[in-house]
């Protein structure tokens, strides 16, 4: 009796401690490395031996960093379009000599200019119109300029990065733009090994492909969902609006 006594006490002081922390603000959970996404991820990258990835999409360099935390000793190549995040991302990259900041330009389905709309919080800047469902979602992702800038094909840059040894992964950020980049990479997309893309749960820019076609248009080149990773949500509703889907050829998922 006297166990369980101290067990109901335990557990009592347990929830206090959990309130008194969401009170605050903060959530506070038992911490348990085997199940969080980094460590699973890091455990995906090693599994399939990948030893580049092609970073689009990379604002600051906030992904190359993420992946360095999490022991990945690979090359990183990073894309970006908007002047002051690529300059910024040649900062927190140049002291890594495998993390290699490409010229500054957006990735898509053609080579030559474009116009990319800037947003205030400047990760969430895309080629596309945005939608009210984002920033109803969350003010800060709003417009509030735009850039001309190099547009390229993967397709025409790929090959000055990588070598006959490379296992490629290719993570692909772009707000809306990611089939279009896949578009303009699909001589580099039969030599990738896995990818990870955001895709979006409902319209939040113009004219962009969902979460299913994604997925659909993924499996036909002969590509499996490894994981889906919850992204952004519109807190007021609590809707999930985007998620994170990482992707492996198919061949070795049937050896899990």
């Amino acid at each position: 009796m006297l166990i369980q006594s101290v067990s109901v006490t335990v557990m009592e002081i347990n929830k206090k401690i959990k309130k008194f922390f969401l009170s605050i603000g903060l959530d506070v959970k038992k911490y348990r490395p085997d199940t969080k996404h980094e460590v699973l991820f890091f455990r995906m990258l090693n599994e399939f031996d990948i030893n580049v990835i092609f970073d689009i999409g990379a604002n600051e360099g906030q992904f190359g960093k993420s992946m360095r935390e999490i022991g990945y000793t690979g090359r990183i190549v990073s894309f970006e379009p908007l002047t002051a995040a690529h300059q910024k991302l040649i900062t927190n990259s140049k002291k890594d000599k495998l993390w290699q900041a490409a010229p500054q330009m957006a990735i898509g389905d053609m080579d030559g200019e474009i116009v990319i709309n800037v947003a205030s919080n400047s990760e969430s800047s895309s080629i596309l119109d945005m939608l009210e469902s984002h920033t109803d979602a969350d003010e800060s992702t709003a417009y509030i300029g735009n850039e001309k800038v190099r547009i390229s094909k993967l397709d025409s840059v790929y090959t000055d990065y990588v070598d006959s040894n490379s296992r490629i992964f290719m993570k692909i950020d772009t707000q809306g733009y990611e089939d279009k980049v896949l578009s303009g990479a699909k001589a580099l997309l039969e030599k990738a090994v896995g990818l990870q893309l955001e895709a979006s749960l409902i319209p939040l820019y113009d004219n962009q492909k969902l979460f299913d076609e994604m997925i659909a248009s993924l499996k036909k080149l002969g590509f499996e969902v490894w994981a889906i990773t919850p992204l952004f949500s519109n807190v007021r509703t609590g809707r999930q609006l985007q998620v994170d889907i990482t992707f492996f050829r198919a061949p070795k998922m049937h050896n899990v």
